[in-house]
């Protein structure tokens, strides 16, 4: 993310993000690593089951608004706790982003290998594939394959993980292929080194920063997908919980009990926003073309 500074010649200079605007990236990390720590210990943390159902307590009041503290978000129209619902749907959340976007990020990567080593009808094939990946509405595959398949946790994790890997592999391939020219990679070849020895102790640890970066930058979608699905009922399924549910779930009680859905829309949006800009700073940090500028 770097931001261009007017001089007074009227010469553009770079400005890194985090050079102007050092408090926001801070901010996205003690957010990311507060959301870390709800993803690990959300079974202590929630002071109540996020099933438990209360009809007696139900639309109680945040604390905040008048409300008791024992229930400090209040309760949504079944009487559950919004604040133990909130934190193990952040982890239902970060987990199916989290396990989408690595297999997304393996498989992609795996093809791009092949395509950088093979070349020719196997490159096009592959390159084909990422052409109609790219060509399709993610969401339309995403209904089809839950329709098909069924919605189970794990299978909805599986599905989320073919979203992005075309981007990968593209990139995979590319740096790959401008790798496999440096003098590092010719002189392992020249000196015996069988392909996969050189792919991977050579190669992948120089191309590593610029998966890790794309890492950071598909997450966010994936979360953002995840809660557009459980948003309409195909994602994520009672017992579970997840954002997207939730905010689904509150839309209906906007006018009289609005924390019920606002309260998770702040969760997305906070997330994502700071993993955008974490993932953005570590470009900038991990991007060469912007360190020599």
């Amino acid at each position: 993310m770097a931001l261009f500074w007017p001089t007074r010649r009227g010469v553009e200079t770079p400005v890194k993000a985090e050079a102007r605007y050092p408090a926001l990236v801070v901010a996205s990390l003690v957010f990311v690593a507060l959301i870390v720590v709800v993803f690990l210990f959300a079974d202590v943390l929630a002071p109540y089951d996020y099933r438990t159902q209360s009809l007696i307590n139900r639309l109680k009041p945040p604390v905040f608004l008048g409300g008791t503290w024992a229930h400090m978000l209040g309760t949504d129209e079944l009487g559950r706790d919004v604040l133990s619902r909130l934190i193990y749907a952040i982890r239902f959340s970060v987990l199916v982003a989290l396990g989408g976007t690595t297999i997304g990020a393996v498989i992609g990567t795996l093809l791009g290998f092949l395509a950088a080593h093979f070349r020719g009808w196997v490159e096009e094939a592959i390159m084909m594939m990422a052409d109609v990946q790219a060509s399709l509405p993610f969401m339309l595959i995403a209904l089809a394959l839950i329709a098909l398949f069924g919605g189970s946790f794990a299978l909805f994790i599986v599905i989320m993980g073919f979203y992005g890997w075309e981007v990968f592999a593209r990139l995979t391939r590319g740096v790959v292929i401008s790798a496999n020219t440096q003098g590092f990679a010719l002189a392992v070849v020249a000196l015996g080194a069988p392909p996969w020895h050189v792919y991977a102790r050579h190669i992948l640890p120089n191309i590593l920063s610029v998966l890790i970066v794309q890492f950071t930058l598909n997450f966010p979608q994936v979360i953002l997908l995840e809660t557009s699905l459980s948003f309409l009922g195909l994602g994520i399924r009672p017992p579970l919980t997840s954002l997207g549910q939730m905010l689904g779930a509150g839309r209906a009680y906007l006018m009289t009990a609005w924390w019920i859905a606002i309260l998770p829309g702040m969760a997305i949006f906070l997330t994502t926003m700071s993993i955008s800009i974490l993932g953005d700073w570590i470009r900038d940090r991990l991007d060469p073309t912007l360190k020599s500028g």
